[in-house]
């Protein structure tokens, strides 16, 4: 254990009885109060996939409401006019609307929805007048979908349907166990594209026709995370541009390379000699290039990058190398000269129009944060207008357009108004250099690739807060770790600082937001290297006198959770804790997990080959279960594919079975966190209602 997070450790372990009373549970107001709290939440709107029309003065977007009463998302799809900003619902009790797609002549939309069977179907509805027409009836979910250029057809992508079995053969249901994820119950069929005719005879259309087969299959979204790599015709109609996936795996999902699909034949040919993680390809307007992201130098762990191919065959050349960050999507401007592309940038988020010859530009968003997490969210019009979602500090998402890429950003959009007279806590940018490591004892010198570090991080006061006052502070720690807080609308850091406390969230190495010498600073660096980071921002913090040291508690979600395990097995002084979907066991995490062997890229090598299986254990937080003495909060869902279970069980006992007081709250959901509107608000509430038993409120 390394020194310098060992000396923070007390000799001895203060048992807490394990008779405690439930908590009370916090009211949820019927009506927003003077400050964010859960009435808040659920007025909070999301908007998100613009479609900016053909001819560039409208665009339409998916609109989504929380519905309590119904624990639904209630998606919709709006149009908006670009001028006016004027807004028109396009869809009505749809609930579940979204991938909305204009007609190459702008006059149909077409989108997904359910049918009366939970199945994601294609509709169209035509821009002058009627309801939507149902345009397909497949047997299992659409997933996504492309216009042939002449608007005649749309190719779409479904999953396989599963042979209808009787009799005695309905129980013989043994399957394959691959590189995939512990909950899985049955052979996952692959995804395969399909081609519908638009033409509607009446309410029906032609039966669609299958364009590919095998047991290779088109990607499946694995959320949180970016959608599926798109589908998309060549501008001539003759080809379809997709992403191959060798099986259906999810461990194996890296296995992907971009195709070209003819259509005359019927024969896909590969784009470039890569067959591991070469994915979200797109071709340019005039057909004559490929874009497509792929890790630098070829090594996983390494940032994406956006490669060009010119002439729709070859490897390509790194656009974005020079710029250094760890971008999302390749998004091509009309004339097929440059591509928009976002990615994260210190405590912010950018956007950068990339030429393929030349600098690239970072534009201009005064102040604007796009939505970029782990996609871009961002469309181009005819003209060369770009939209996109993004927040500011103190509101939440609206819709942004530039009229051309050296225009200042406009809002579209005004559905969190409201959010514009709410006093919120203020947010500052906090900057610091994280220690070495201790030397090694045997030889005194410092590991071989130790770099001292530039860390970055968010600090949030309450509202109103009285300059120089000490407070009780909440480390909230971001998941990925491939990811970063940013200074933008966070329901975590305001609801947070609405209760009377100081709110931290620390960028510590291994987040996508300072190159990729920091993000890659965490490979076979797992805790150590991101615990001295976060504790040298708290201590920095600490000594400004702004923090009550006796009331610090440590809290997080997923990676958060990972790093929250860790820390309350190598510090002793918090005064309370919060894992949600904690990584508390790598060995779980590689064996379990729906990324599973993908995950020794991250630590350098399988854990049952040469001496890897030391280097899991001493990176597992569990692995230091007798320093743990911090009372813990646990919340999971019980079918999380992403963190297994398992961990947090792990966790539970380690502490319980001690005398250490610990609660552990499971969802009976599948997903890595609760995205339904009830049990969402259940973890914002429960997180507050834990930490209001342990911190003052001043």
């Amino acid at each position: 254990m390394p020194k310098s997070l060992a000396s923070l450790l007390l000799p001895f372990i203060a048992a807490v009885s394990l008779a405690q009373p439930p908590p009370a549970r916090l009211p949820i107001p019927t009506t927003p109060g003077s400050t964010f709290d859960l009435a808040w939440l659920g007025s909070i709107v999301r908007l998100s996939d613009p479609q900016i029309d053909p001819v560039g003065k409208t665009l339409a977007v998916v609109v989504t409401h929380n519905d309590y009463d119904h624990d639904v998302n209630d998606a919709e799809i709006h149009r908006i006019d670009l001028a006016t900003g004027a807004d028109r619902q396009l869809t009505h009790q749809r609930h579940h609307a979204s991938f909305p797609r204009w007609s190459p002549s702008g006059n149909r939309l077409a989108f997904l929805a359910w049918d009366a069977d939970k199945h994601n179907q294609l509709f169209l509805l035509d821009l002058a007048g009627g309801d939507a027409l149902q345009l397909t009836h497949s047997p299992t979910s659409i997933q996504q979908f492309a216009w042939r250029p002449d608007g005649s057809a749309i190719a779409y992508v479904a999953q396989d349907e599963a042979p209808k079995k009787t009799g005695a053969d309905s129980f013989d249901d043994a399957f394959p166990v691959g590189d995939n994820d512990f909950l899985v119950k049955t052979h996952e069929f692959p995804s395969h594209i399909w081609l519908v005719s638009t033409t509607l005879s009446g309410d029906e259309a032609a039966p669609a026709k299958r364009l590919t087969s095998g047991s290779w299959s088109l990607p499946v979204a694995f959320p949180p995370g970016p959608p599926a790599s798109p589908i998309a015709f060549t501008p001539d109609g003759a080809k379809i541009l997709y992403e191959r996936d060798e099986n259906t795996y999810s461990g194996d999902r890296n296995q992907a390379s971009p195709q070209l699909l003819d259509l005359a034949t019927g024969n896909s040919t590969p784009v470039t000699t890569h067959t591991k993680d070469a994915s979200f390809a797109t071709v340019s307007p005039d057909g004559q290039h490929i874009a497509y992201l792929y890790p630098r130098d070829g090594i996983e762990r390494h940032y994406n990058e956006i490669y060009l191919v010119s002439g729709l065959s070859g490897d390509g050349s790194n656009l974005t190398r020079p710029i250094d960050r760890d971008f999302f999507r390749a998004l091509w401007t009309p004339d097929s000269k440059a591509i928009l592309t976002g990615a994260n940038d210190g405590v912010t988020a950018g956007l950068w129009l990339v030429p393929l010859t030349g600098s690239a530009t970072r534009l201009n968003l005064a102040g604007i944060t796009p939505a970029t997490g782990y996609w871009l969210d961002a469309n181009l019009g005819p003209m060369g207008q770009i939209v996109f979602v993004g927040t500011r500090p103190h509101h939440p998402a609206e819709l942004y357009l530039l009229d051309s890429p050296n225009a200042a950003p406009r809002q579209l959009t005004s559905f969190n108004s409201a959010f514009d007279s709410l006093a919120l806590g203020k947010t500052e940018t906090i900057t610091w250099t994280a220690p070495l490591p201790a030397p090694d004892p045997k030889t005194g010198k410092l590991p071989k690739d130790a770099k001292q570090l530039t860390v970055n991080g968010l600090l949030t006061y309450p509202p109103h807060y009285t300059p120089g006052k000490k407070l009780p502070l909440v480390l909230y720690i971001h998941g990925g770790p491939t990811s970063a807080s940013k200074d933008t609308f966070s329901v975590w850091a305001q609801l947070i600082a609405a209760q009377g406390w100081l709110v931290f969230e620390p960028n510590y190495r291994g987040s996508d937001n300072e190159g990729d010498d920091f993000a890659s600073a965490i490979v076979d660096d797992s805790g150590d290297g991101p615990g001295r980071d976060t504790l040298a921002g708290l201590e920095l913090l600490k000594q400004r006198g702004i923090v009550d040291e006796a009331n610090i508690a440590v809290t997080g979600w997923s990676y958060g959770g990972y790093m929250t395990s860790w820390l309350i097995g190598h510090a002793s002084f918090w005064k309370t804790a919060i894992a949600g979907a904690p990584v508390t066991n790598l060995l779980d995490q590689y064996n379990l997990s729906d990324s599973n062997v993908m995950r020794a890229a991250a630590i350098g090598g399988s854990p049952y080959i040469g001496d890897w299986m030391q280097h899991f254990v001493a990176q597992s937080p569990i692995t230091y279960y007798k320093n743990m003495i911090t009372p813990t909060l646990i919340l999971q869902d019980t079918g999380d594919y992403r963190v297994t279970i398992t961990q947090g069980y792990e966790l539970y006992h380690a502490l319980k079975d001690r005398g250490i007081r610990t609660e552990f709250y499971a969802y009976p959901i599948g997903g890595h966190s609760p995205a339904d509107p009830v049990r969402m608000r259940d973890v914002y509430r429960r997180w507050i209602e834990w930490l209001d038993q342990f911190l003052p409120h001043n």
